[in-house]
């Protein structure tokens, strides 16, 4: 058996897309896929928002200086699991504001590859 999902079955439904427009979210600044199979990912808050738009959060890279609230496991490994920073109403405009920061990772690793 095929276990390949087809596109179209992660289209959203009516009650997500009433949730997004409840919420007053741009279309291009919401996503959920209530399918997944690890959805929720997090805890779901009261008010039930919950953005999957940034399902691997790329404030990951800013280690301690992400804003979310996390910890470091052993190994170094930064354990992100009680933060809902990303999926949170205002998360697509702190991310989109963190971008510079993240580019600016992105440089300096570029920059030490080719040295």
């Amino acid at each position: 058996m095929d276990e390949t999902k087809n596109v179209n079955d992660m289209s959203t439904s009516g009650s997500e897309t009433e949730q997004r427009e409840n919420y007053g979210q741009p279309h291009f600044a919401y996503f959920q896929n209530s399918r997944c199979e690890y959805f929720p990912c997090h805890k779901l808050p009261e008010n039930g928002f919950f953005n999957c738009l940034f399902c691997y959060c790329p404030l990951y890279a800013l280690g301690d200086k992400c804003g979310g609230n996390f910890k470091f496991i052993a190994g170094g490994v930064k354990d992100c699991s009680a933060c809902g920073l990303p999926h949170s109403e205002a998360g697509y405009a702190y991310i989109t504001r963190k971008y510079p920061e993240i580019m600016e990772i992105a440089k300096q690793n570029s920059n030490a590859n080719e040295e």
